[in-house]
C-alpha cells in the first residue's frame, strides 16, 4: 500500500482493519450488544419477572403504555443497535455491501424465516411489506372477465385494494362475503366462505387475524375447501406471524404475506412472502431489474439497490425471537388474552367484541365500553394514562382495539383494566 493511500484512509478513519473485515466479523461485531441479551434471555424461566425482564428490552417514551402493536411494533433495543451497525458498516463500504458483500447473510436471514414457517427456503423473498406481496399476487394472476376473487368484509384495504386495481377493471368481479362479528366456532366463518364459492371462483383473499377485531380466520380449513375446487389461495398475515405459532406447510396456502415489522419486532419495512413452490409459476415480478432471468423465487425481491441493513436487522429479530422460543411466546400471547378477559368478564359495562375461543382470537382483543364513543374512550385513554389503542369504528364496533404483545405485563394490564373501569364508571 503506497504511503498516500494509507494516509487517505487513515484521514477517513476507516483503516485497512475495516475495509478487510470479513462478512462474518463484521455480523460479529455488529451483533455484540444483541449476543449477550440473547445469552440473558436463553431459560426456560416463563415468570413474571422473565416478562419483565422483556419488557425492559423495549424502550418506549416516558410514560407511554404501548397497547397498539397491531398498528406498528416496535423494536428491542439490541436489534435497533444491530440495525444501526450494520448501516454503518454499509456507509463505511457502500458498493461492497449493497451487491454481494452481505450475500451470504441474507440468505441466512432467509433460511431463519423458512424454518420459522416450517417451509423451504426456496419458498421465500424477503419483501418490504404485506401490501407489496398482495400486489405482487394481484397483478400476477392472469384472469378473464367474469372471472371471480373471493375477499370478505373484513379485509384490510391494503389487501383489497390490489384486486381492485389489477383486476377489476379486466371484468374479474370481487365477491365480499359478510363475516360474523363475534362467531362461536370455525365452522361458522367457513359457511360463510363456502357460500361464496361459485364455478368462476379463481382465488380466495383472506387475512390470518382481521384488523377489525382480532378474529382468526381459519386459513387450513378454507385452503383445504379451495383447493378441492381449483381455486388459489392468498393470505395476507400482516397480522398473525409472530403472534403464534405458524406451520405454513399444515396451513397449505398458496401465497403467504407478512410485514415483519409488527409481531416479530423487525426493523420498519421488511416484509415476507411466501409461495408454495408448485405455485410460483403463477406469479410475475413486480419490478424487473438485472438478473431478471432468475428462475428461483429471489426474483421477486431483486431491486438492485434495496435497504440491507434492515433485512439484516430482521434476521437480528428472528435470532431474538428464537432465543425466547416460538412456543414460549405463543403461550405467552394466549396467557395475556386470558388474563385480560378474566380481568373484565364481571363487569358489564366492558363488552368484548372478539370471539372468545383461542381458535378465533389470540394477541388482539377488542372491547367497548358501554355509554361510550370508542374515540372518547382512545383519547381518555391516553390524555388520562398514557395507554395507546386503537379505535375500531366499522361494524358498529365502537370499540377500542388492544393488542398483547410480548413486551406487555399482567401489572401493565392491570393498570388498564383500572383506567377502563374509571372511564365506564364516569
Amino acid at each position: 500500500m503506497s504511503e498516500n493511500r494509507r494516509k487517505f484512509l487513515k484521514t477517513l478513519s476507516i483503516g485497512t482493519a475495516a475495509t478487510l473485515s470479513t462478512p462474518t466479523q463484521i455480523w460479529a461485531k455488529s451483533t455484540k450488544p444483541l449476543q449477550a441479551t440473547l445469552a440473558d434471555l436463553k431459560n426456560d424461566d416463563a415468570s413474571e419477572a422473565y416478562w419483565e425482564t422483556v419488557r425492559s428490552q423495549f424502550q418506549f417514551a416516558e410514560g407511554l403504555v404501548y397497547f397498539n402493536n397491531g398498528s406498528l411494533g416496535a423494536c428491542p433495543k439490541p436489534i435497533r443497535e444491530a440495525t444501526m451497525n450494520f448501516r454503518n458498516t454499509l456507509d463505511d463500504f457502500p458498493s461492497k455491501y449493497m451487491w454481494g458483500g452481505w450475500k451470504d447473510e441474507i440468505e441466512a436471514v432467509r433460511k431463519k424465516t423458512a424454518d420459522l414457517f416450517s417451509v423451504s427456503e426456496e419458498e421465500i423473498a424477503l419483501i418490504h411489506n404485506t401490501t407489496e406481496g398482495m400486489n405482487l399476487i394481484a397483478s400476477s394472476m392472469d384472469l378473464e372477465p367474469g372471472d371471480e376473487i373471493i375477499s370478505a368484509d373484513h379485509e384490510h384495504t391494503s389487501a383489497l385494494n390490489p384486486w381492485k386495481y389489477w383486476q377489476e377493471a379486466k371484468g374479474v368481479k370481487l365477491v365480499t362475503p359478510t363475516l360474523p362479528i363475534v362467531p362461536k366456532s370455525v365452522d361458522e366463518v367457513v359457511a360463510n366462505y363456502r357460500k361464496a364459492i361459485t364455478p368462476k371462483t379463481k382465488v380466495i383473499s383472506i387475512c390470518h387475524v382481521v384488523n377489525t377485531n382480532g378474529m382468526i380466520l381459519p386459513i387450513k380449513e378454507v385452503t383445504a375447501m379451495a383447493h378441492e375446487k381449483g381455486i388459489l389461495v392468498a393470505v395476507d398475515g400482516a397480522q398473525g406471524a409472530g403472534m403464534f405459532n405458524i406451520d405454513l406447510k399444515d396451513l397449505a396456502c398458496d401465497f403467504y404475506t407478512v410485514s415483519a415489522h409488527k409481531w416479530l419486532f423487525s426493523p420498519k419495512g421488511v416484509g415476507i412472502f411466501y409461495a408454495k413452490q408448485e405455485s410460483q409459476q403463477q406469479l410475475k415480478p413486480l419490478v424487473v431489474a438485472r438478473g431478471y432471468e432468475d428462475t428461483s423465487i429471489r426474483r421477486f425481491e431483486n431491486y438492485n439497490t434495496r435497504n440491507l441493513p434492515e433485512v439484516l436487522g430482521f434476521g437480528a429479530a428472528l435470532d431474538y425471537r428464537n432465543a425466547i422460543g416460538s412456543q414460549k411466546i405463543h403461550e405467552r400471547t394466549y396467557d395475556l388474552k386470558h388474563y385480560f378477559r378474566d380481568a373484565i368478564k364481571d363487569n358489564h359495562k366492558l363488552i368484548l367484541k372478539t370471539p372468545e375461543a383461542d381458535t378465533l382470537s389470540a394477541g388482539i382483543q377488542v372491547l367497548e365500553v358501554i355509554g361510550k364513543d370508542v374515540q372518547e374512550v382512545k383519547n381518555r385513554l391516553f390524555d388520562e394514562f398514557g395507554i395507546d389503542s386503537r379505535p375500531m369504528s366499522k361494524f358498529g364496533l365502537n370499540a377500542v382495539r388492544l393488542s398483547f404483545a410480548i413486551f406487555i405485563t399482567k401489572k401493565q394490564i392491570d393498570t388498564l383494566v383500572r383506567a377502563l373501569e374509571m372511564i365506564a364508571n364516569s
